[in-house]
């Protein structure tokens, strides 16, 4: 599986980005994590609110940081 974070570095994106990671760990995903900063990059995946989570090139969620629970479900389903 592979993860991206979308965001320029705000709070919101840095606290998705950790949050994240330790999902990922916590619940044994094999997943690559990779931070995307370039504002262009971003736009060019049709996201105009940040922070983005894309998983396998899906944009997933857009504009908050979900709860535990939500990314969760997100990431193993």
């Amino acid at each position: 599986m592979e993860i991206k974070i979308l965001g320029p570095g705000c709070p919101k994106c840095k606290s998705l980005e950790k949050m994240t990671r330790e999902v990922v760990e916590q619940n044994g995903i094999e997943a690559t994590v990779s931070k995307v900063e370039d504002i262009v990059a971003i736009m060019n995946c049709g996201v105009l609110s940040t922070p983005a989570l894309v998983v396998n090139e899906k944009v997933v969620l857009k504009g908050r940081v979900p709860t535990v629970d939500e990314l969760k479900k997100l990431l193993v389903n």
